[in-house]
């Protein structure tokens, strides 16, 4: 794990590097103070509300402000220099994606390689990945998705393919149900677990942020090794690390 602090799941939680704030990340609903939301029944809530949760597979609107709010108090909490061997155990009130976390990975350096695996994703999601590639800061991106994707996600994935096409990455569709986010930076390579896909939605999530390079090449072999069900990008080779000191 290197030189930095390596953090197991035993640690009590004081030894733990990131504390989630008990306010800072709670999820609010109109006439809530400090309680995370209840299981939402429809009946309950008139269509405004429902508009402040609702994340569309197309080409919705997602509710900035709450987003914007999320990404603040995360950046707020959680370290600014990750070094190889820190290790975040996180837990949000259903206000954070997975997206959030790699924002704040991005802000720290520019990231060379993203493999990104998700159950499902929103259209916006694809059009901030492209924005960050074509500004320099993010490279290749390979897509690892469930296999309902194509199909049930037409939009989305029709996106996610012609960005593919842009950054020279490839989709690979099976029989997925994992949310990992591989990441080889220029200064320091991470993965990021979470029980969230990229798209927000109202539930608690937690995620688990490792700073570790073997650890980050291990799963890069391991997605280079999955198959497509289909073959759309088959003929895209795998990634391959840069030698680096």
């Amino acid at each position: 794990m290197g030189d930095g602090m390596n953090l197991g799941f035993n640690l009590p939680e004081e030894a733990l590097s990131f504390k989630m704030p008990d306010e800072a990340l709670t999820f609010k609903q109109p006439g809530m103070e400090t309680q995370p939301p209840e299981q939402p029944e429809a009946e309950e809530h008139d269509e405004a509300e429902k508009q402040t949760i609702r994340v569309s597979h197309r080409y919705g609107h997602r509710h900035l402000t709450r987003k914007a709010t999320s990404e603040e108090a995360l950046s707020n909490a959680l370290d600014w220099h990750f070094r190889e061997g820190d290790c975040y155990h996180c837990f949000s009130w259903g206000d954070v994606d997975a997206l959030t976390f790699f924002k704040h990975v991005l802000r720290q350096q520019r990231v060379l390689y993203l493999a990104l695996s998700t159950w499902c994703m929103a259209g916006e999601d694809v059009d901030d990945l492209r924005q960050w590639h074509r500004r320099g800061m993010l490279g290749r991106v390979d897509f690892f998705v469930g296999e309902i994707f194509p199909g049930s996600y037409s939009e989305v994935y029709a996106a996610v393919m012609d960005f593919c096409h842009e950054c020279a990455g490839r989709v690979a569709v099976f029989r997925n149900h994992s949310k990992v986010m591989v990441i080889v930076g220029e200064r320091f390579d991470c993965l990021i677990e979470s029980s969230a896909n990229v798209n927000t939605n109202p539930r608690c999530e937690n995620t688990v942020i490792t700073v570790d390079r073997q650890l980050v090449a291990d799963y890069v072999e391991l997605f280079n090794g999955i198959h497509s069900f289909d073959d759309a990008t088959n003929d895209v080779p795998g990634y391959v690390i840069p030698a680096r000191r």
